[in-house]
């Protein structure tokens, strides 16, 4: 029987809930685990672990929209270097096109999460993860559901995974210029959609995915 999760659990904004939990129990050093670009078309799918310093004021961060992925792209541009500055340590990884298409969009979800977590300067003493659990390594860890609308940790990983997915497919525009990859990012927009019907897949599409073996035939 499948149980659908209560909205209920989910506060008006991201909070430190689950942080300090962990903290009134000995554990300091926890990381939030989020991904961006999972259901593009084409780029990478890109992790970013941050280990938000609880003792340091988060002003900017409290009151985050619900749901950081739907901040507008400046929001983000603007709080990335506040993360990045506050916390204790952040690390960002890459999983690309081809090894979705090798592996499968969640192995190379986590596969993305491994690298974000090797980046990481620090090393964390527990994990909080947007709806998935890492496998690949021993630290304690949590799978939460509507992580990024539930843990600032959680929404500070999205926010910086989200960044620097956004930034590669913008710096990849430049050499592919066909898809419009800097305003899509990769996803199926209807231009990209055209653009693949009109020119077929580029080196960066996922070869996997439907779209793309439709657009092939």
């Amino acid at each position: 029987m499948v149980v659908k999760f209560d909205r209920a659990l989910i506060p008006a904004s991201p909070d430190l809930s689950f942080e300090h939990s962990l903290f009134s129990s000995g554990i300091e050093l926890v990381a939030g685990l989020d991904e961006a670009g999972r259901g593009a078309w084409a780029g990478p799918v890109t992790a970013a672990a941050v280990v938000l310093d609880l003792h340091l004021p988060i002003d900017p961060l409290l009151g985050l929209a619900q749901d950081s992925k739907q901040l507008r792209p400046q929001q983000r541009i603007q709080l990335e270097p506040f993360i990045k500055r506050s916390a204790l340590g952040w690390g960002v990884g890459f999983a690309s096109n081809e090894e979705i298409d090798q592996f499968g969009i969640l192995p190379a979800t986590r596969l993305a999460m491994t690298r974000a977590l090797e980046a990481l300067h620090v090393f964390p003493q527990h994990l909080l993860i947007d709806a998935l659990l890492l496998s690949e390594t021993n630290i304690p860890q949590a799978a939460l559901i509507k992580g990024d609308q539930r843990s600032l940790s959680i929404a500070a990983a999205s926010i910086l995974a989200k960044t620097a997915r956004d930034r590669f497919m913008q710096e990849q525009a430049i050499h592919e210029n066909r898809f419009s990859f800097e305003y899509n990012k990769g996803y199926g927009t209807r231009a990209h959609q055209a653009a693949l019907v009109a020119h077929g897949p580029c080196s960066l599409h996922r070869f996997s995915y439907a779209p793309v073996k439709l657009a092939i035939k």
